[in-house]
């Protein structure tokens, strides 16, 4: 016969912080919670990155190509405190994320173009121009 342990939750609170109270702090980051989708398309001009992180600034990212490695990233710290009320607890007042692609020699680096619009970081990489002119198959004679 199984014994099942009944709680007296008097609170959602109390469910709440019971459930995620044994949590490691890095639960989400190794499960890839903190890290935002990405979609990457390509035509014969570039590439064409779309990273979705809704709600964001878009001055508080940071885009850099360095060695082949283009590296994305997002950093904010809320330092806003509320004198109408008491806190407990405050665990979202820093968000972070960061995300690295690998790229060819392929890319011209000083025409890269990045926009951010409807929640979506849309970043565009094109390609070098003698890339777009070389052929697709080369046959052998």
């Amino acid at each position: 016969m199984t014994t099942l342990v009944k709680r007296n939750y008097r609170t959602i609170d109390n469910l709440f912080d019971d459930i995620f109270s044994n949590l490691p702090v890095s639960f989400g980051k190794e499960l890839g919670l903190n890290t935002p989708p990405v979609n990457i398309h390509e035509n014969e001009e570039g590439f064409h990155l779309e990273l979705v992180a809704p709600g964001l600034k878009k001055e508080d990212f940071k885009i850099n190509l360095d060695k082949g490695l283009l590296s994305i990233g997002y950093e904010k710290k809320n330092d806003t405190e509320n004198k109408e009320y008491k806190t407990h607890r405050r665990e979202f007042n820093f968000t972070s994320f960061k995300r690295s692609f690998r790229v060819d020699d392929v890319i011209n680096a000083e025409a890269i173009q990045a926009r951010y619009e409807d929640g979506v970081l849309k970043v565009y990489l094109p390609k070098k121009e003698e890339v777009k002119v070389l052929p697709k198959e080369i046959s052998i004679q």
